[in-house]
């Protein structure tokens, strides 16, 4: 059965606050949208991701997904069911799970679940008990509600997509909260299966604080050092950090010989313990001649990510007698966070000499030494 993930990233997410809709705002060092595309297009069962955003929010959703395979975004309504509408005519598959942006992490248990359950019923959804007290509300509790036989109803839902869209050709009623409405309206059944407490929706901004706490609880923090060290040769400009500089002598090296970049790589794949960065480039290779090393520190960011960890924060000391580095400082700041896909706050770069003494300190070379912060071990599959 070839499935579909297809999550709807069109709201404005108000009631969570904040300057940006919530799926666009950071948790755990990674942005909400990521998070929860993610989390689904890693799954063995699902064979394509696409995602639903709002008119406007393309720039948004490009930096949050940048490197991640879930073709040309589809541009939602203003009703949620608008949007889902416009996200099932534009695929293709037998099956689809629908999925809220605002749920960022799905167990893969759930979806072997729920497409399971595919076999047997026209949809799925996963569900958890209602284990609180239930009672009507107006200032005061008012009566009781029996909370026998209710469920809370979470996504992804998962769909035979005939079905779902012979459903919503047939649906007349107010705009849904979610696609078992619409399917049960039209005769069809939904199997139940277990939920997860991790599928909890953000929605207010304590609904935050509760997903930080709880990714903190689950993920184990990892250091990484990286050194690197490159000697004076030939002539200028150096690249350092991402940036080239004037200066009246080159670096040695079989790229581009930035030195600030090989540190940050080699403590980044340090942290994750995914060997070192001539493993992975050796020098030896050819390809990798004159290569720009944005390109490795770039895969080792990615290759975390994809190991199902976050960055947390970058530090890298240049040891240098020159060039002076202070007027460059903020831009490579902004330049490495780029290239890591972080914000520029998880970045710092200092500068130090050696005081006259060693290689630094007569010039020969310039060196940088990094330590790299992650948290690992979420879903890693």
């Amino acid at each position: 059965m070839t499935t579909t993930a297809l999550i709807v990233a069109a709201g404005k997410g108000e009631r969570a606050g904040g300057a940006v809709p919530k799926q666009f705002r950071r948790l755990g060092g990674k942005l909400v949208l990521r998070w929860a595309v993610e989390t689904l297009i890693r799954h063995p069962a699902v064979q394509s991701t696409r995602i639903v955003i709002g008119e406007g929010q393309e720039a948004n959703a490009a930096h949050a997904l940048e490197g991640l395979d879930v073709g040309d975004f589809i541009i939602g309504g203003s009703e949620r069911a608008d949007s889902v509408r416009a996200g099932l005519a534009a695929i293709e598959s037998e099956a689809v799970l629908v999925h809220d942006a605002a749920r960022p992490f799905c167990p893969a248990p759930v979806v072997d679940r729920l497409l399971a359950a595919l076999e047997f019923f026209e949809g799925a959804a996963p569900v958890l008990p209602v284990g609180d007290t239930l009672a009507r509300t107006d200032q005061t509790l008012g009566e009781p509600v029996d909370r026998t036989g209710l469920a809370r109803v979470q996504t992804p839902q998962a769909f035979q997509l005939g079905a779902l869209r012979s459903a919503y050709v047939q649906w007349g009623g107010p705009s849904p909260t979610d696609e078992t409405t619409v399917v049960r309206a039209a005769g069809m059944k939904v199997a139940a299966v277990e939920g997860d407490p991790a599928l909890e929706k953000l929605t207010l901004p304590s609904d935050f604080d509760r997903a930080e706490q709880w990714l903190a609880g689950r993920m184990t923090p990892r250091t990484g050092i990286g050194f690197d060290v490159h000697g004076f040769s030939g002539d200028g400009p150096i690249m350092l950090g991402g940036l080239e500089l004037p200066h009246q002598r080159g670096l040695a090296g079989h790229s581009d010989a930035d030195v600030v970049l090989h540190a940050i790589t080699d403590a980044l794949l340090g942290a994750a313990g995914l060997d070192d960065i001539g493993e992975h480039f050796p020098p030896s290779d050819p390809r990798w001649k004159g290569a720009q090393s944005s390109q490795f520190l770039e895969f080792a960011a990615s290759l975390i990510r994809e190991n199902g960890s976050v960055i947390d924060h970058i530090d890298c000391t240049i040891i240098a007698e020159e060039p002076k580095i202070g007027p460059h400082r903020h831009a490579m700041r902004a330049r490495i966070a780029e290239i890591a896909g972080l914000s520029v706050e998880q970045v710092s770069v200092k500068a130090t000499t050696t005081e006259g003494l060693g290689f630094a300190g007569r010039r020969e070379g310039i060196a940088a030494q990094a330590v790299a912060s992650i948290r690992t071990g979420l879903w890693r599959r």
